[in-house]
């Protein structure tokens, strides 16, 4: 039976603006021809329709689209601009969910993930069955710090929306715990889940970053290029391909991709790669105009609320003053306690010649698991500034076994140092071989237990057992 035509039915797909409101609304990536749809039709909706909250929202989440699609700071004022807004017209008092799960993800994607938890923990508290407040519970725990936080965040995710949203989070926490087989196969299944372009392609990227933390280049390199097909804007992706080809040793093709990136988006951290990149090719002359970029770039972000102290940091520790990247991430780590923080505190505070504070700060990096060849080559060069060439080539090795290829300016420096060291002495430690004889300890004898004393009763039934055992004897001789 066919049920008769309604005047509400529509037979025709999804418009752009209805497909990036769904994407939006799912946490997922949108195309970016869908997105500007998404922004028109929304600003010409609310300068109509001012008291519109939900149409604040929608269009608060599309702005913060588009600077995750572009990275360009700007957006972010925009963005909290339209979701204060709705917050106005609907307090969250009322249950604005939408608002504050918007304000959440603009906190953590500024990253303030101090305020990302406080409004992620608002919505749980109001509706813990909303499963859009978790993605910002994962996001905002991890950038603290408190991994189990965002581990029972995930689980609870997983449990109430299992799609793209949910296995992106659990790839994440598994990345973090250092499981790399399991953070892959939930990317995979995200990869699954996606159905639009611009979600394949961001699960694609994905993909090449957890293959490139593992040091396989060509498999990186093949992800990024599958990202670029299904999406050709995405800038991450063009820096993730030229970083695999510089780990392959295409030098010329990595620069030509990095300077199209930055072209497309200035990224701090794939202008400090272009930087170094340029260093380790020996054209420093040149490297002087990517690391200019970064410092703009970072400047024009802290204007629009942008956090990037970690890459500031570990620019300043190796091309600037360590002094001030020491002040500048011990700033960070009072405020959020995760490992990149720690490592590159670490790294600066190295920088500066303070190793015993710095191995302080590069165990809270390397000892809860993540296989990070960087975190590896810096708590090795800071175990090696203290005189322990043990500790200095056990995180070497470890470093060049993670991803040999980690960074075209580190690993020789990994290498170099790993040959000073050289390889422990054969027979072990001198401890190992006892320095005398072993002679067999003098150890007392037992005592022998006291017969137990007996009773009346005892003393029967053992007089009973012993006639009835010389009967039988009797018996059988018989």
């Amino acid at each position: 039976m066919i049920r008769p035509a309604r005047q509400g039915d529509d037979a025709r797909p999804p418009g752009p603006t209805e497909r990036a409101a769904s994407a939006v609304g799912m946490g997922a990536p949108a195309a970016a021809v869908d997105l500007t749809a998404l922004v028109a039709d929304r600003e010409k909706w609310v300068a109509e329709h001012a008291k519109d909250d939900a149409s604040w929202a929608v269009l608060g989440a599309a702005y913060l689209e588009q600077a995750r699609r572009t990275t360009e700071p700007a957006w972010y004022p925009k963005a909290e601009k339209a979701l204060k807004r709705s917050l106005e017209l609907r307090p969250a008092e009322k249950g604005n969910f939408d608002a504050m799960t918007g304000m959440g993800t603009l906190a953590n994607a500024r990253g303030d993930f101090v305020t990302g938890k406080k409004w992620g923990e608002l919505v749980r508290a109001q509706a813990p069955k909303r499963w859009t407040a978790y993605p910002v519970l994962v996001d905002a725990y991890t950038g603290l710090g408190d991994y189990k936080a965002a581990e029972r965040s995930m689980e609870r995710l997983l449990d109430l929306r299992p799609g793209l949203a949910a296995f992106i989070r659990a790839s994440q926490v598994y990345r973090d715990r250092g499981w790399r087989e399991d953070a892959t196969m939930a990317m995979e299944h995200a990869g699954g889940a996606a159905k639009a372009p611009a979600e394949k392609a961001y699960v694609l990227f994905r993909l090449g970053e957890l293959s490139w933390e593992r040091g396989d280049a060509a498999e990186a390199l093949r992800q990024y290029e599958g990202a670029l097909r299904a999406d050709p804007a995405q800038a991450q992706a063009l820096g993730g391909r030229a970083r695999a080809l510089a780990g392959l040793g295409r030098g010329g093709e990595a620069v030509r991709d990095y300077r199209m990136a930055l072209g497309r988006a200035q990224v701090p951290r794939l202008a400090l790669e272009l930087g170094e990149l340029l260093d380790a090719l020996g054209r420093s002359d040149e490297a002087k105009v990517p690391y200019d970029t970064l410092r703009t770039a970072a400047a024009r972000g802290a204007a629009d609320g942008v956090n990037e102290s970690v890459v500031l940091g570990l620019f300043e520790a190796d091309h600037g003053d360590p002094a001030a990247a020491v002040r500048r991430l011990t700033q960070e780590w009072s405020r959020h306690k995760s490992m990149e923080v720690a490592d590159a505190l670490a790294w600066a505070l190295h920088k500066t010649g303070d190793d015993t504070a710095a191995l302080e700060y590069a165990k809270k990096s390397t000892d809860r698991g993540m296989r990070s060849a960087d975190f590896a080559f810096h708590r090795a060069m800071i175990e090696r500034g203290l005189g322990d060439d043990a500790g200095a080539r056990r995180y070497l090795q470890e470093a060049l076994r993670t991803n040999p290829r980690f960074s075209p300016a580190r690993v020789p420096q990994a290498k170099a140092a790993l040959a000073a060291i050289g390889q422990p002495p054969a027979g072990g430690p001198e401890n190992m071989q006892p320095a005398k004889p072993w002679v067999a300890p003098d150890l007392p004898k037992a005592a022998k237990p006291k017969p137990a004393a007996k009773t009346e009763k005892g003393e029967k039934a053992e007089k009973g057992e012993k006639a009835e055992k010389t009967e039988k004897s009797r018996s059988v001789g018989a």
